[in-house]
């Protein structure tokens, strides 16, 4: 076996030199707010999508994967407003945006379709017609 030699600790600290310290016990010291990740906390609301618009936002997305329009898609849950965006390659902007802003439901609705530009082409108060656009984008013409 090989020599082994133990570590020896340094002096130890006393409770006044540690601050927030005291007989070796956790501290309840807090960093400052402006310290703190910018995170959204449990206390604080955040823009989700719930479970039937993701049903319906994937389900329109895995058509245009099937049909080789698109290939990935990112999904931004934020304080203000949710994004889901459709890209034709990884690497570039979003094709289109689906973006869920609650506080325009009483306005001009809660949902908008944006571009490639970031230009919105269509407001409403139900998914359902937004996502109306996109469908027309996953439709062929078919010769006979």
């Amino acid at each position: 076996m090989e020599n082994v030699t133990p570590i020896r600790p340094g002096p130890a600290a006393s409770s006044d030199d540690r601050p927030g310290l005291s007989d070796n016990r956790p501290s309840d010291h807090r960093l400052p707010d402006h310290r703190l990740p910018d995170r959204v906390s449990p206390r604080t609301p955040q823009v989700v999508f719930d479970r039937r618009e993701l049903g319906a936002l994937l389900n329109i997305y895995g058509r245009g994967v099937a049909s080789g329009i698109w290939r990935d898609y990112a999904i931004d849950m934020g304080r203000d407003q949710a994004t889901f965006s459709i890209f034709q390659r990884a690497s570039e902007r979003p094709d289109a945006q689906i973006v869920k802003r609650p506080d325009l439901t009483r306005r001009q609705g809660a949902y908008a379709l944006l571009g490639p530009a970031g230009a919105v082409l269509k407001r409403g108060h139900e998914l359902a017609n937004i996502l109306n656009l996109l469908e027309r984008k996953l439709l062929k013409v078919v010769d006979r």
